[in-house]
């Protein structure tokens, strides 16, 4: 045990070691120069913990918006920048060397420096806040360790221009890049065809016309349905007309989905096809690498690049080469031969057409944004102040000769299979104002956004709408046909509507085969019977609901489906899947019924029992404890046709099923003279455990209770918690 004397010594050792060390710290250019622009930032925490970001500049607004994202949540920042510039191997080792390929395929490090030299000077000015923002929070912040990335750049939003999840180059398979690179093209890509059940990705927008609203006004439902913990809360304010509020993806400087005083915007993946693969005759010409293009052969691009991995204790390197032509990087093969895949990049304009939509006044202004098309894997379902309402089916098409098929690989040596520029908006599929006084998109068909008035798909290539119809989407014309005097607290009730579409012949098939057999098995009737007079609705008492999703999940992976059939849809294969034999059904129900027992002894489990909501630890991976606290959670699936969507499933160590993504920050937002809204974040906002905003919604979300959303200043200073500049 120390001493008196020792602890003195002790502190007249350390104290002249701070002294020099705040000296050092205050003596240093760059500290003193990111000292200053703090000073030109307040930020207001209100009682959720909401960062209200204010500022003279938008890149003084940038550079706050960045600091209260990596006070929340820093280690989420960091990670998504790991991923994007390709360095994720340095953390996690050789397995994650085909990520960062991948990354370094569409663009290297010093390509995104160029990228960022050749902005315009005013997205310059945000990217350099971008990067001021978070280093100056680890600058004030030196008991925070950075897992890799000690100093932030401003070329480096170029690698994450998207707001989506991934963009679009998680769109390209990485077993394909695997094979092709590191086993020497010994495997093609081969498509997934397994019928794991999993949750579809996306999200759900809904606009409505004043005409069917108690207030005259035009309203939004804000629904994305990504990772839970992906995107946080903010409201962001600057003297040059920036003021937004909505979701932001961990480190990106624009509000991705949300609104401003005047608009609102919703962006749901988009299943068009914005990318292809094509396939390249690849051959050696005097030792050269070259390619067919029509009557030209070109020479394939050929570079190298070096990536680090973590390797035990020490960092080790690989170095691959990488290979291009005009079509974009060979990614994988097929019979043999080389296939690139093109994918819209333009970082530049991406950013610019990202961050420009936040500060627009009306629908004419927004129309003219959506010119830049650069927003290829989203559609975006809009309203405004002045009672439009708007949908876009993407926004980056490219121009195909339709008599080819895009949906498989073409050949690249066929000139006519190249792209013809880019449609204009005006090409593309939009509704505006449908007399019916609604839009809705759940990633479903766009051809049936607006009832009676939607777009109709003789009148488009079909490159343009893929998209294949969807429970969710078929729930929502339900909801929103017949609506009138809608208030805000009325669409939210929409947007949890419990009914699930997707049983509605499954389980009446199941009832009907049991009814069937003779004899009947008598274990299996009680069960039967919650079925038989369920009315397909989810909630936490429902012993049905749980009795269906898990009958459901197992019929999708184990029933019998024709062979041509692996490329249907959800629908058309629960549908095929409701006419099987009766004996096939009642055998996977009787399966089902044996697994509940064992697991949770005894059949007749309530949904809440099953579903559950835990968030124990602020770590990038959540663990997942059947042991530890969790919240019984009244939602679903949305492969059933749940508009609030909860994915869910089991780990290695639980029998219960947790939640990981589906409704995460959801917002619903009525425009008129003053906006008003209400917003939920799963969770809370602070990835801190310590935090009291951690999990202060966690229970909300459970109940489907709403906070007020603070958008005007005097709204958020009578709310305010917390009046501070960064790191001051």
């Amino acid at each position: 045990m120390p001493t008196k004397w020792s602890s003195i010594l002790i502190v007249a050792l350390i104290f002249p070691a701070l002294l020099i060390s705040c000296s050092q710290q205050t003596s240093d250019p760059e500290y003193e120069r990111l000292k200053a622009r703090a000073q030109n930032v307040t930020i207001i925490r209100d009682d959720f913990g909401v960062p209200h970001v204010y500022a003279k500049t938008d890149a003084d607004a940038v550079f706050g918006m960045l600091y209260v994202q990596s006070e929340d949540d820093f280690n989420r920042v960091e990670q998504n920048y790991i991923w994007a510039t390709g360095r994720l191997a340095e953390v996690e080792g050789a397995d994650a060397l085909v990520s960062d390929l991948r990354a370094r395929l569409y663009m290297t490090t010093d390509e995104a420096k160029a990228a960022y030299q050749s902005a315009p000077e005013w997205l310059r000015q945000l990217c350099d806040a971008f990067a001021d923002g978070i280093n100056w929070y680890l600058a004030t912040h030196p008991e925070v360790k950075p897992r890799l990335l000690t100093r932030f750049e401003p070329w480096m939003p170029m690698f994450f221009s998207e707001g989506s999840i991934g963009g679009d180059i998680e769109q390209i398979p990485l077993d394909g890049i695997d094979a092709f690179y590191n086993r020497d093209g010994a495997a093609a890509l081969v498509a997934d065809t397994s019928r794991t059940f999993k949750e579809p990705g996306g999200s759900n927008g809904f606009a409505i016309s004043g005409e069917l609203t108690e207030s005259g006004n035009a309203m939004l439902l804000i629904n994305p349905h990504t990772s839970f913990f992906f995107r946080g809360e903010i409201h962001v304010v600057s003297e040059e007309g920036l003021d937004a509020y909505g979701a932001v993806t961990w480190g990106q400087f624009f509000v991705y989905q949300g609104f401003n005083a005047n608009t609102g915007w919703m962006h749901t993946s988009t299943y068009l096809d914005f990318m292809d693969e094509f396939v390249e005759d690849v051959f050696e010409d005097d030792g050269k690498l070259v390619y067919r293009y029509g009557d030209e052969v070109r020479p394939v691009q050929v570079s190298e690049v070096t990536l680090k991995y973590k390797d035990g204790d020490s960092m080790s390197e690989k170095t691959y080469p990488m290979y291009h032509t005009h079509h974009g990087p060979v990614t994988h093969t097929l019979d043999g031969r080389w296939v690139s895949t093109k994918i819209n990049w333009d970082p530049v304009n991406a950013l610019s057409q990202s961050f420009t939509r936040t500060k627009l006044r009306d629908h004419d202004e927004f129309r003219d944004m959506m010119d830049i098309r650069t927003n290829s894997s989203n559609n975006t379902v809009y309203a405004d102040s002045s009672g439009n309402i708007a949908y876009y089916h993407g926004n980056f098409v490219p121009r195909r000769d339709p008599s080819f098929d895009y949906s498989k690989p073409v050949d690249g040596s066929d000139v006519a299979t190249d792209w013809q520029g880019v449609h204009d908006v005006e090409e593309i599929i939009t509704v505006l104002n449908p007399p019916n006084g609604w839009i809705q998109n759940c990633n479903s068909t766009p051809f049936t956004s607006a009832a009676e008035f939607s777009p109709k798909r003789e009148d488009y290539p079909v490159y343009m709408a893929p998209d294949p119809e969807n429970f969710r989407g078929m729930h929502a014309v339900r909801v929103l046909t017949g609506i009138s005097n809608l208030t805000l607290d009325g669409l939210i009730e929409l947007a949890y509507d419990p009914q699930l579409p997707g049983f509605e012949k499954i389980v009446p098939a199941l009832v009907h085969a049991y009814d069937s057999q003779e004899p009947r098995s008598g274990d299996l009737g009680d069960a039967i019977d919650e079925l038989r007079d369920w009315d397909l609705t989810v909630s936490t008492e429902s012993i049905a609901m749980t009795l269906a999703h898990f009958y459901g999940t197992a019929l999708y992976e184990r029933g019998t489906l024709p062979e041509d059939m692996a490329a249907a849809s959800f629908i058309e294969k629960i549908t095929a899947l409701s006419t099987l034999e009766p004996q096939e059904q009642v055998r996977i129900f009787s399966a089902t019924i044996e697994m509940l027992t064992r697991d949770f002894g005894r059949w007749d489990v309530p949904w809440g029992e099953v579903n559950r909501y835990q968030r124990l630890t602020g770590d990038i991976r959540q663990p997942f404890n059947d042991d530890a606290a969790s919240i019984p959670i009244g939602m679903a699936s949305g492969n059933w046709g749940a508009l609030a969507s909860f994915k869910a499933r089991r780990y290695d160590d639980t029998k219960r099923l947790y939640g990981t993504a589906g409704n995460s920050f959801v917002a619903v937002v009525e425009f008129g003279d003053k906006v008003r809204a209400k917003s939920m974040l799963a969770g809370g906002q602070s990835g801190n455990p310590e935090s009291p905003h951690f999990d202060d919604q966690a229970q909300r979300y459970a109940d489907r209770l709403f906070k007020e959303v603070a958008y005007y200043r005097e709204d958020v200073e009578a709310r305010a918690t917390s009046h501070y500049q960064p790191g001051l």
